[in-house]
This record gives structure tokens, C-alpha cells and sequence, in this order.
């Protein structure tokens, strides 16, 4: 009676690999670094608040030996707020690869580590599912007072249609 109920559990099992082994395989990791100058305007500023937008313009390249998202340039326009000191907002970014293909992330600012997520791509990004954090690693004086230059470290894990 055992062995049979085992056999029973053979075909739930087999199905429940092949169902979700490819989907999990299919995730692969990218691991970037960015450096960007971005213009700030400032909307208000008073006692413990700052309304701001920044335009941003850098260059990306990968750290991990798959390249993904290596030697990308990229634009990015967000509209934010500084409150005690912490910067939170929202943006969009277009990276462009060297191909002309682009990917639109989704950016949600909330310091110290920063929420992207892939929300359209074209050629050989179309259709990507992507989502990462990025995090400050470095921050210059600033060369004039309306800009900032930054470089940070993007890790997150994308997937393409098959």
C-alpha cells in the first residue's frame, strides 16, 4: 500500500520540476556600477523640507562576468523630497545599450538604497522582468552647487522572454 501511494507522488513531483526548475534558471544576476552628474532644481526649500527634481545623465558598467548591462548610458528625470535630511521620490531612467536597444526602469527613491525596476525594454531587452537596489558608493563635492555627482553599485536579478 505504501509503494503504491509513492507512486501516487512521482508524477506530482516530476510536475511540479518542470514547472518551476526553468522558471528559477531563467533569473540570471547583474551586478553594475554607475556614475552619473545629475541637475537639481529646487521647487521649495524651508526648515526640514526641500522639494526637488533632478535630471540625471551617467554611464553604467557590469561588475559580473555575464556583462549584462555593461558600457550603458543612461537618462533619468525624478521628482523628490528631503525631509530631516532623507531624500525620497520617484523617477524613471532609460539605459541605452551600445545596440540602440533601451530598458525603462521604474526608480523609487528612498535612502540610503534606492528600488529600480524594468518596466519596458526594446530589441533584445523587450520584454525583460528585472527589479535591483542600488546603493551609494561614492559621492564627489559637487562642481557647482546645482548638481551632484554620485557613483553607485545596482545589483538585482532580470529574466527574458524565452
Amino acid at each position: 500500500m505504501i509503494l503504491f501511494q509513492a507512486w501516487k507522488a512521482i508524477p506530482i513531483f516530476l510536475t511540479v520540476v518542470v514547472l518551476f526548475i526553468p522558471a528559477a534558471e531563467a533569473q540570471q544576476p547583474f551586478d553594475i556600477t554607475y556614475c552619473a552628474s545629475s541637475t537639481m532644481t529646487t521647487i521649495s526649500a524651508s526648515e526640514g523640507l526641500i522639494v526637488l527634481s533632478l535630471d540625471t545623465k551617467g554611464i553604467a558598467f557590469s561588475n559580473h562576468e555575464n556583462k549584462v548591462f555593461d558600457n550603458m548610458t543612461f537618462h533619468c528625470v525624478a521628482v523628490g523630497k528631503v525631509v530631516a535630511g532623507k531624500p525620497i521620490g520617484t523617477g524613471y531612467c532609460k539605459y541605452l545599450d551600445p545596440d540602440g536597444d533601451i530598458v525603462v526602469w521604474e526608480l523609487s527613491i528612498d535612502f540610503p538604497v534606492d528600488t529600480l525596476k524594468a518596466i519596458q525594454g526594446t530589441g533584445k531587452w523587450k520584454g525583460i522582468k528585472a527589479e535591483g537596489k542600488a546603493a551609494l558608493i561614492t559621492k564627489a563635492k559637487s562642481i557647482t552647487s546645482d548638481t551632484r555627482q554620485v557613483c553607485r553599485k545596482f545589483t538585482g536579478t532580470f529574466e527574458l522572454p524565452k
